[in-house]
């Protein structure tokens, strides 16, 4: 779902901090495939044969999906503290108490980045938040 979707339909703060809490999850993904790289590095020195192979394969594939998901922690995290830091009302200075009125998508041809008009609900000032 589109970021001023899911914003309007959940409101700023809970998509907020759903953003962290699916960042933080990729973030202990993380850590987990470096235990598993560990592991399969230690069982690497006891194994033979065919026990190798598998055991780079295995690796392998930790640090291939370890990567994919410290980018992904890094982007969720990145992207929520970018639309974080436009939420503050510049009239009132309230912090996420906002609505989406409007949005226009992203134009690459035009380099647009997606927008969001919105509104304060405490002293309704209008401003628009890049995406």
């Amino acid at each position: 779902m589109p970021i001023p979707q899911s914003i309007q339909r959940h409101g700023f703060r809970k998509w907020y901090e759903r953003e962290l809490l699916a960042g933080h999850s990729h973030l202990v993904l993380v850590l987990l495939c470096g235990l598993a790289a560990a592991g399969a590095i230690e069982a690497f020195w006891s194994a033979s044969g065919d026990g190798r192979v598998l055991m780079v394969a295995s690796v392998l594939a930790t640090v291939a999906i370890g990567n994919w998901a410290l980018r992904r922690y890094l982007y969720l995290l990145m992207r929520a503290e970018f639309i974080a830091d436009q939420a503050v009302c510049s009239a009132c200075e309230t912090y996420g108490r906002w609505t989406v009125e409007s949005q226009a998508p992203a134009d690459e041809s035009a380099g647009r980045t997606a927008q969001m008009q919105v509104c304060c609900r405490k002293c309704q000032a209008r401003w628009t938040i890049n995406c």
